[in-house]
């Protein structure tokens, strides 16, 4: 069973890593909320679908701040074998601040500011610094 999160946050890294200007991942409703998440937060360029039906892809324009990559780290949280919840009071910073988690909640995927905002738990998905 692979695990589709975490081959998306492999293949942003392995690009950043070679100083590629785009990452392109199979599309998913939930890994293009991840991505627009990303974008939102100043992580990544933008996110765009391409490709049509069965070969629909996400481009991921990947940023760069002054030759260092703009995602330092990312961690797969709740895997498929070891799902992890938290409710709204338990929802941690990443990085004190630096970092952000993003989260699956009833209200959609967002980052932990805004499901406190909502006041919503959810399935951590991933952090990324």
């Amino acid at each position: 069973m692979t695990d589709p999160i975490a081959d998306m946050l492999t293949r942003i890294r392995n690009a950043q890593a070679v100083r590629k200007e785009t990452a392109e991942v199979p599309f998913s409703a939930v890994k293009y909320a991840i991505a627009k998440t990303l974008e939102k937060k100043g992580f990544i360029k933008s996110a765009e679908i391409r490709g049509k039906k069965v070969k629909k892809t996400i481009e991921i324009k990947l940023k760069y701040r002054d030759k260092s990559p703009g995602i330092e780290g990312a961690r797969r949280i709740s895997k498929p074998g070891q799902r992890m919840y938290v409710s709204v009071q338990d929802i941690g910073r990443v990085k004190s601040g630096y970092g952000i988690a993003i989260l699956s909640t009833s209200k959609g995927v967002m980052d932990e500011r805004q499901a406190k905002k909502e006041k919503v738990g959810g399935e951590i998905l991933c952090e990324i610094w």
